[in-house]
C-alpha cells in the first residue's frame, strides 16, 4: 500500500481561489474559511470534508479506502 498524498489545492467555488494545503491525517477538516472572500467552505452532502468537496486529492482515509470521520 502507498502513503497517501497529503497535500491538496482547494479551490473556492465563490471566488475562485486556490490555495494549496496540508491535510490532516488524523482527523477530518469540517470548515476552511477561503483567504480570498472568507466564505466558510463546508462539506458538499455525501463528502466527509472540505478536501473530498473542493481539494484537487481526496482526504488521506478516503486515499486509503479507509472509513472516515462522519
Amino acid at each position: 500500500m502507498t502513503d497517501p498524498i497529503l497535500k491538496s489545492v482547494l479551490t473556492c467555488p465563490q471566488c475562485g481561489q486556490s490555495k494549496q494545503e496540508t491535510m490532516p491525517t488524523d482527523a477530518c477538516q469540517f470548515y476552511y474559511e477561503c483567504g480570498g472572500c472568507a466564505v466558510v467552505l463546508r462539506p458538499k452532502g455525501g463528502d466527509c470534508c472540505v478536501y473530498c468537496s473542493y481539494g484537487t486529492v481526496k482526504c488521506p482515509p478516503i486515499q486509503l479506502e479507509r472509513p472516515c470521520c462522519r
